[in-house]
């Protein structure tokens, strides 16, 4: 019979030229689009065999056999689907205009990538990503087998099949590929696209693999031909025939063998209920999809219904990776498949970044195919799995919570993304609180949580406060806790720098302000007698507030008393909404952090000072006597530069406070500081307006009584 030719549709002949011609490099979706299209009519023909068991008569199996055949350079996809009939051929593969094509050419125009091109109906195309000649061999239970063939080159041909080769029923295509995508015929690459795109594909997936396997012959024929040596002397040993006989016939060859191998033997278990998979299958399922060594911590396994379908996996791995936060990193670890077909697994719309540890599928029913970067950001099903599985994870992060061994292990390991959740994420930021935990001054070695915090609060205490620091050992000792420990005031230790960050957004909890500690304006409770003396002390201690002041200048913005500080002369605090003095060392730290931004965001410094502590009552005695007295200069910046140090601070100049520590030691040694003050001023740096410490203060006496 004369093959009939046909004129491919212009549009699908423009869709034709652009795949030909096109320098795309994920040339490997074709393979996903052919297995898809081969599930899509083994499905068809299920479906009616459920009214009609005889449909299947022709060929009862249903799967997808896949051909490589290096020899002839050809990839064969069979099926037992539904098949084409003649009038399918034409009008499915050349001449009657799908809008399907018209919207993928539309989306290409736009920016879209080709890689979507199954998402528009028009999927077979793609074959000529890697072939420059497609033979389509199919048979319908309604009709004929017929053979489809076309080099892309503007038309096709149709012809009834009369080599006497039946394939049953279903549909095979030949794809004749190019020299450059032999790479394709490669037992690996396919089982590895098989794997990434096609896994979870509901019908077996068999490919026809080369094996070597060992066979048992006899060795007669090699023994005669082994070379002899006529040099050698004869050798006389006892052999015993039967022995001899026996070892020659176990005699084993390698022999190249070809056997089906089915490739996706990773059943869907999201396809299944929650209460059909064991343990032992969630962790088998976890470990095949994250190449993970270790078990899951914990699973969330749902479905949702109504309007929209779709059912999600979520896996809490063990482990942070190491590269959890690196920015060049996938933005997360969830697949998403589309009637368990692989679509993609960089969807940045599908979870927020700081959910990017949670590992596991998504498979949705409804979300259209037409998945480009551009639509998806418009998707409306899209922002509502995405709502879904960030409640999803918040529950099991709760249920995680009830128990104190597998919470602790989930927080050491993910708890900068919880605090980073409560940056970022604003809808469930309540819901977020409740899952931090700190370090405090009455935790121990455990960890609190903010309820627990509260649930603890004194009935006088209206604040929940925190101190941020680089350590929790930097902060446990700070002088800004003194009055508070001493009040049995609760303190949480916030020593992560993106604890800085959350704070900034977690206002308060449960109606509860969250203060810091280390800024001003800090009020703790007090009574009556003790708020009538700090008024008094405030007035006697005017004096010596206003000459601090001037002399330490534009260094700090005022100097008043302070309530915060017990055992210590003098802390530095900063304003209630600028940095604080830890925030400000975790600014500097950044690499392209723009200089200027400090200007107006570093929070001006108020130095309190302790009325209680002897060093601030001599202060105070000197100013009164004399004060201009040199030494008060030399001892204010001394105060001053201690008060950065201990308040978290870094010294503007180290060198001039080394200076003066270094003349505290002479003066406490006796040194007499005159002999060599030339070589001190040259390798200090030490100026005029740093004087020398006064007689009175620089006695042995005095230095004595140092620890």
């Amino acid at each position: 019979m004369a093959a009939e030719t046909y004129a491919f549709q212009a549009e699908i002949n423009q869709l034709m030229s652009l795949i030909i011609n096109t320098f795309y490099s994920n040339k490997e979706i074709f393979l996903r689009e052919l297995v898809s299209n081969a599930s899509d009519a083994l499905d068809k023909i299920r479906y009616q065999s459920l009214t009609d068991s005889s449909v299947l008569a022709s060929k009862p199996e249903l799967q997808i056999n896949i051909i490589p055949d290096e020899a002839n350079k050809t990839l064969t996809i069979q099926d037992s689907g539904i098949g084409m009939t003649k009038s399918d051929l034409i009008n499915n593969l050349g001449t009657i205009a799908k809008s399907g094509t018209r919207s993928f050419m539309e989306a290409i125009e736009a920016g879209a990538d080709i890689s979507m091109i199954g998402q528009f109906g028009v999927g077979f195309y793609s074959a000529y990503l890697v072939a420059d000649r497609v033979t389509v061999v199919t048979k319908h239970n309604d009709d004929e087998q017929y053979i489809w063939e076309s080099a892309a080159g503007g038309s096709f041909t149709i012809v009834r099949d009369e080599s006497g080769e039946s394939i049953g029923r279903g549909t095979r295509i030949t794809l004749h590929l190019k020299e450059e995508q032999l790479e394709y015929l490669e037992e690996r690459r396919i089982k590895e696209l098989i794997k990434k795109h096609s896994e979870f594909i509901s019908f077996p997936i068999s490919l026809w693999v080369t094996k070597e396997e060992e066979k048992e012959v006899s060795d007669d024929e090699e023994e005669k031909e082994e070379p002899k040596d006529d040099d050698a002397e004869p050798k006389i040993t006892d052999v015993d025939e039967d022995e001899e006989k026996e070892k020659k016939d176990k005699k084993k060859v390698k022999e190249t063998v070809h056997d089906w191998e089915i490739v996706n033997k990773n059943k869907p278990v999201w396809k299944r209920k929650p209460e059909e998979v064991t343990e032992e299958e969630y962790a088998a399922f976890y470990k095949s999809i994250t190449n993970d060594w270790e078990e899951h911590l914990s699973v969330k396994h749902f479905s949702v219904e109504g309007q929209l379908e779709f059912t999600a996996l979520l896996f809490i791995p063990k482990r942070a990776p190491f590269d959890l936060f690196e920015s060049r990193k996938k933005p997360n670890n969830i697949k998403l498949y589309v009637r368990r077909v692989f679509i993609m697994d960089n969807c940045e719309e599908l979870i927020p970044e700081w959910l990017n540890f949670v590992k596991g599928i998504v498979d949705s029913e409804d979300l259209p195919l037409n998945i480009s970067r551009e639509s998806l950001q418009q998707n409306k099903i899209l922002k509502v799995i995405r709502k879904n599985l960030v409640k999803k994870c918040i529950d099991a992060f709760t249920e995680l919570a009830q128990d104190k061994e597998k919470y602790k292990k989930f927080y050491e390991a993910f708890g900068k993304n919880v605090k980073f959740g409560i940056h970022e994420d604003s809808q469930n930021r309540e819901k977020l609180a409740e899952l931090i935990r700190y370090s405090s001054t009455k935790s121990g070695e455990e960890m609190t949580s903010l309820a627990d915090y509260v649930d603890r609060m004194s009935e006088n205490q209206k604040d929940i406060y925190y101190i941020t620091g680089e350590s929790k050992k930097a902060v446990e000792n700070s002088p800004f806790l003194e009055s508070l420990k001493k009040k049995n005031l609760e303190v949480l230790y916030m020593v992560e720098p993106i604890d800085e960050y959350a704070v900034q957004q977690l206002k308060d909890y449960k109606g509860h302000k969250l203060v810091c500690v280390t800024k001003e304006n800090l009020a703790l409770p007090e009574s009556d007698e003790e708020k009538a003396e700090r008024e008094n002390q405030a007035k006697s201690f005017e004096k010596v507030c206003k000459q601090v002041k001037t002399i330490l200048g534009d260094k700090v913005e005022k100097v008043v008393l302070g309530t915060r500080i017990v055992d210590s002369p003098c802390v530095l605090v900063t304003g209630e909404f600028g940095w604080s003095a830890n925030m400000e060392r975790i600014m500097k730290a950044q690499a392209l952090r723009d200089s200027s931004v400090p200007m107006y965001m570093s929070s001006k410094r108020t130095l309190e000072l302790n009325p209680l502590h002897p060093i601030v009552k001599e202060l105070r005695n000197k100013v009164d006597q004399d004060e201009n007295n040199k030494s008060i200069k030399d001892l204010t910046f001394l105060l001053f530069d201690t008060a950065l140090l201990t308040s978290g601070f870094s010294l503007d100049d180290a060198s001039t406070f080394a200076s003066r520590i270094y003349r505290m030691i002479k003066a406490g040694l006796s040194i007499d500081d005159t002999a060599d003050a030339s070589s001190t001023d040259a390798s200090t740096g030490a100026d005029d307006d740093v004087p020398a410490l006064d007689d009175d203060l620089s006695a042995p006496s005095n230095m004595d009584e140092l620890d």
